[in-house]
């Protein structure tokens, strides 16, 4: 990362240390997450349970965020941030383990729910964290580092578990998850910077969140967007089938892993002066990639262009979206990005079933034009939002006082 250019005649570099240790955080809260996926035959015999009862951890995980990240983030305004940041890293290491070393299935669905409630609570603080630690022009770039973590972990944590399971087993694979918590907790403390609480009286109710201008927009295109690429990705596998890519699966996801990278790092470059351009831009190319994939998905080259150009796209979706949130909630940027979790997590749960759908009635073939429709609408919603939500023009002009703080 270059570091940007403030007011001022000296340049501030970028807290690169602390900003990867925020990294590590998002990547451990995804690959806790998706780890049972590529374990769930290990996990099934280890607990003697059925597959389907495996694959309620992750579910448990995914409850766990939703239900709990709002009342979470209220709850734990009045903290200083790194005692919060700390929890939620105590809790992954305090439930992985517990996971790690259950012989009893209720157990262990307890522990993934509370690691879900670490994920939630860790989710709606890394944004404002990343802003917090940079100058307000540099927080488009602090928070694209700080979610490097979360397009590694996407690409990379089905296969890393999958490969840790045959290796080591399912159980020990949490434990090195607990072990790799150990190192980050050492990381938070010798890194990352303290701050203080919010003051109480620039402490945003929730309801006065909801009605600020733009938030409502910017978590509307989140779930458009969101429910429109988790519909391809959630069922990646049975999608490229018909263009004989059964076995090669990891192999696409690994081309959407690297390009999601080199989006992450255009997005950098792009937030400050063009966030709601660039925003624009990566819906429409989405819904052109839909398009391409509807009419010739049958194709191994076309599948693999597309999901290039789908992981390009994509990558900088979490900054543009979260900045955008946190600049137009001002004050109550932790509670808007507690309501990103839960709006984000609604979406992934919403396009396991709308794609369920879709698959059985229709096949395949019906998801690339389902996207383009959710697309469409996302792209809409930010086109409108011009006044709030997605202003045209740099970042910096007109934001509210306080924001990212």
């Amino acid at each position: 990362m270059t570091p940007s250019l403030t007011l001022s005649a000296t340049p501030k570099s970028l807290p690169i240390g602390a900003l990867l240790a925020l990294a590590m955080t998002g990547f451990l809260c995804i690959v806790t997450e998706t780890l049972p996926a590529g374990l769930l035959p290990l996990i099934s015999e280890g607990l003697a349970i059925s597959p389907s009862m495996a694959g309620q951890m992750v579910t448990a995980y995914a409850l766990g965020s939703v239900i709990a990240v709002i009342p979470m983030t209220i709850a734990t305004r009045g903290w200083r941030r790194r005692n919060v940041l700390l929890l939620t890293i105590v809790g992954f290491l305090l439930f992985n383990s517990i996971t790690a070393l259950s012989s009893d299935y209720r157990v262990t669905l307890v522990a993934r729910f509370f690691a879900g409630v670490s994920a939630g609570l860790a989710w709606s603080l890394l944004a404002g964290y990343a802003r917090r630690m940079v100058e307000p022009e540099q927080q488009g770039k602090a928070l694209a580092l700080a979610m490097v973590g979360t397009p590694i972990a996407l690409s990379l944590g089905v296969p890393l578990g999958t490969w840790l399971g045959g290796l080591v087993g399912w159980r020990s694979a949490f434990g090195i998850m607990s072990a790799l918590t150990l190192m980050l907790i050492v990381w938070v403390l010798v890194k990352v910077p303290d701050y203080p609480p919010q003051p109480a009286h620039q402490r945003t109710s929730l309801r006065n969140v909801l009605t600020t201008p733009g938030v409502r927009p910017v978590l509307a295109v989140v779930i458009s967007w969101m429910l429109a690429h988790n519909i391809l990705y959630t069922y990646i596998a049975p999608f490229v089938a018909p263009a004989g890519l059964s076995d090669r699966v990891d192999l696409v996801l690994l081309v959407f892993g690297v390009a999601a990278l080199v989006g992450i790092w255009l997005t950098a470059k792009l937030v400050e002066p063009l966030l709601r351009t660039t925003t624009l831009v990566s819906l429409a190319t989405f819904a052109l990639v839909s398009v391409a994939l509807g009419f010739l998905g049958r194709r191994p080259e076309v599948i693999y262009i597309g999901v290039a150009v789908w992981g390009l796209s994509f990558g900088g979706a979490a900054t543009l979206l979260q900045t955008a949130l946190a600049d137009a909630a001002g004050d109550g940027a932790d509670v808007a990005l507690s309501l990103n979790v839960v709006a984000w997590n609604a979406a992934i749960a919403g396009s396991g079933v709308v794609g369920g759908v879709l698959l059985d009635r229709w096949g395949v073939a019906s998801f690339p034009w389902a996207m383009v429709m959710l697309a469409g609408v996302g792209f809409a919603i930010a086109w409108w939002a011009s006044g709030h939500g997605f202003k045209a023009g740099p970042r910096g002009a007109g934001r509210p006082a306080g924001a990212g703080h």
